[in-house]
């Protein structure tokens, strides 16, 4: 499957049925030395007065990718600055 295929999906939490973002919103964070895929970064989101955060799905959570829709199992996505 190549990058390019997936911009279009939407990312689904499992968890908690949310809908997390796009995937041609994210950044995906590569090992250098690998070249494995380690998480995917979401854009932050938030009010304007809320401190606005990136949410980061680790890889390991992604569990399917379909037609229209990618699959992620995360109970509480990480928070970055």
């Amino acid at each position: 499957m190549r990058l390019s295929e997936l911009h279009s999906r939407e990312i689904i939490n499992l968890y908690d049925g949310a809908r997390v973002g796009l995937v041609g919103d994210t950044e995906i964070l590569f090992d250098p030395e690998t070249g494995e895929i380690q998480e995917l970064l979401l854009p932050a989101r938030g009010g304007l007065w809320q401190r606005r955060r990136s949410l980061a799905i680790p890889w390991e959570a992604v569990r399917r990718i379909g037609p229209e829709v990618m699959i992620v199992d995360v109970e509480s996505p990480k928070l970055r600055d």
